[in-house]
């Protein structure tokens, strides 16, 4: 009977775990998740880090009209280039995203969605 007891509370504890860990895979909605599902561009774009290889148009564009540059984030150079590439994502229909919690997927302040027909064409 104990050992029956002690089977069902493990079961319960792993179905437990389980949907928890489920619930926190989950909450992840948005363009910000792994796996890049919305296929963003960083903005600006910085001359350490090479095009992905399925990149959008728009990613491509930015890059043609503003270089990319080697300042630091808060440096006076760094301003007027992320200012000239947000002009430019907007105008060729993009929407800006501001990413408030960095990690190693995304590691920019800034990032441009391109619109939905440049992403499902690719």
């Amino acid at each position: 009977m104990l050992s029956v007891l002690k089977i069902g509370v493990i079961f319960i504890c792993i179905f437990g775990l389980s949907f928890f860990s489920s619930i926190t895979l989950a909450s992840c909605a948005g363009c910000l998740c792994p796996g890049d599902p919305c296929n963003l561009c960083p903005l600006p774009a910085m001359q350490d880090d090479s095009p992905k290889l399925n990149e959008p148009e728009l990613c491509g564009k930015i890059r043609e009209k503003v270089p990319p540059t080697s300042a630091q984030p808060g440096s006076n150079e760094y301003f007027p280039n992320l200012d000239m590439s947000i002009m430019v994502c907007v105008k060729e229909g993009g929407d800006v995203i501001r990413n408030k919690q960095r990690n190693s997927e995304f590691p920019a302040r800034f990032y441009c969605k391109p619109p939905i027909s440049d992403i499902v064409s690719k």
